[in-house]
């Protein structure tokens, strides 16, 4: 028998879920620049599977630390699975790749479509009705992107469309990953949840990397050592135990939009780290898109 759509409930936003969506941003907008850095010292798989798999060996670790369980019952493996391969396979090869090919504040910028995706998919899916408020948030944040795009001159050209390609599927896959994960809950605690997520979704990256790259971990520097560290333990063991404890407390709609200011916070740290470009483009999408984020709040 399959589980009827939950009807949608409005109800106050948990302080809890939107402190957690916050962390996650901050969290998440400095790796991108972490990630194109350590791009110039590791191999992409080796990198993205790597840094996964130990990050979901600390998040066990901190798991049995705590007294909980890591045993998952029969019913929510393949829900494990599925949120494994949507939120962290595809997320970290495509991303990983597609910042081969681009700046990190593009790649960022493309990558964080991902809330009109889950914004569309979420009313069929989940019956979560856009709120005019929401709607003018998703426009005001779009509207800072498209600032920040034109500010960096981003252009489809023949070098950049593989990385434009695969950063879009990975939005993509993230927000079907998000949506379901509303649909069909995993109903674990959020460290667990986590570990469990990460290490199936990073392992056949990881795996990868073993049989196609070479990696010399002899030659990273050590800024490089501290970026690793800095990748390893605030995107795995921090950001994504509060994404899934934020997402299990607010709208999946919410969610998406309040993570539009990872991306502004990827370019600007982009700007100061690696001198990507940061003007009048920037800043203006800074405004539109920290504005958008209060309005999906409050609506």
């Amino acid at each position: 028998m399959t589980e009827s759509v939950p009807k949608p409930v409005r109800s106050s936003l948990a302080p809890a879920g939107l402190a957690f969506l916050a962390v996650t941003s901050i969290g998440w907008g400095f790796n991108w620049p972490a990630t194109k850095f350590l791009l110039s010292e590791l191999p992409p798989l080796t990198l993205r599977g790597g840094t996964g798999v130990v990050g979901a060996a600390l998040l066990a670790l901190l798991a049995l630390l705590r007294g909980q369980s890591l045993r998952v019952p029969r019913q929510m493996w393949p829900r494990l699975v599925l949120a494994g391969l949507l939120n962290v396979t595809g997320w970290m090869v495509l991303m990983g790749l597609a910042l081969v090919f681009l700046p990190a504040s593009e790649t960022a910028l493309i990558a964080y479509t991902m809330p009109v995706w889950a914004s569309i998919l979420s009313w069929p899916v989940l019956g979560e009705r856009p709120t005019p408020l929401r709607a003018l948030a998703l426009v005001l944040a779009f509207v800072g992107l498209f600032a920040v795009m034109g500010g960096n001159g981003l252009a489809a050209s023949e070098e950049k469309l593989p990385g434009i390609i695969m950063a879009l599927a990975g939005s993509f896959g993230f927000a079907v990953g998000t949506v379901l994960a509303k649909r069909w809950p995993l109903r674990m605690t959020p460290i667990p949840a986590a570990a469990w997520q990460i290490g199936i979704g990073c392992a056949p990256v990881a795996l990868a990397g073993f049989m196609l790259e070479t990696p010399h971990f002899g030659t990273v520097t050590p800024v490089g050592w501290v970026v690793l560290v800095y990748s390893t333990v605030v995107q795995f063991c921090i950001a994504y135990v509060c994404w899934f404890a934020a997402l299990s407390r607010l709208p999946a709609s919410i969610a998406a939009i309040g993570t539009m200011a990872v991306p502004v916070i990827g370019v600007v740290a982009s700007a100061f780290a690696l001198h990507e470009p940061l003007g009048p483009g920037q800043i203006a999408a800074l405004i539109l898109t920290l504005a958008a984020v209060a309005l999906a709040t409050r609506g």
